[in-house]
């Protein structure tokens, strides 16, 4: 799939949250790159040939303090190991799923209360 494709996939799953959930996603940047390193694979707890769709980088809400002069949190999206696991048709939906999913850490919920809620 083309990156601008791709990138507009990513998009459209942001402008879904609901109000009183992107309305609270401040000082977070969004990235969307081919494939993971191997260090965010190993940190992910992955093999070095692993397929991570996305990642959360920062603190949680649950786990905020004094939260001021904080760098922006990040959640990364990656295109290649979302073609290459899903077929086609079905890549609009695992990125909804993965921006969900990415979106629930940063309010600092924990994988298994996503699959519990079923974004796993």
């Amino acid at each position: 799939m083309e990156r601008p494709r791709f990138r507009r996939l990513v998009q459209r799953a942001l402008r879904s949250l609901p109000p009183e959930i992107s309305d609270r996603m401040v000082n977070v940047e969004i990235e969307i790159r081919r494939e993971p390193s191997a260090a965010e694979l190993r940190d992910a707890g992955l093999p070095a040939d692993g397929d991570l769709f996305g990642l959360y980088v920062g603190t949680p809400h649950t786990e905020r303090g004094d939260y001021q002069l904080a760098l922006p949190d990040r959640i990364v999206i990656y295109q290649g190991p979302i073609e290459r696991s899903v077929h086609p048709r079905d890549i609009p939906r695992e990125v909804v799923a993965t921006v969900i999913h990415e979106v629930g850490h940063h309010f600092g919920i924990d994988d298994e209360r996503l699959d519990e809620l079923g974004v796993g």
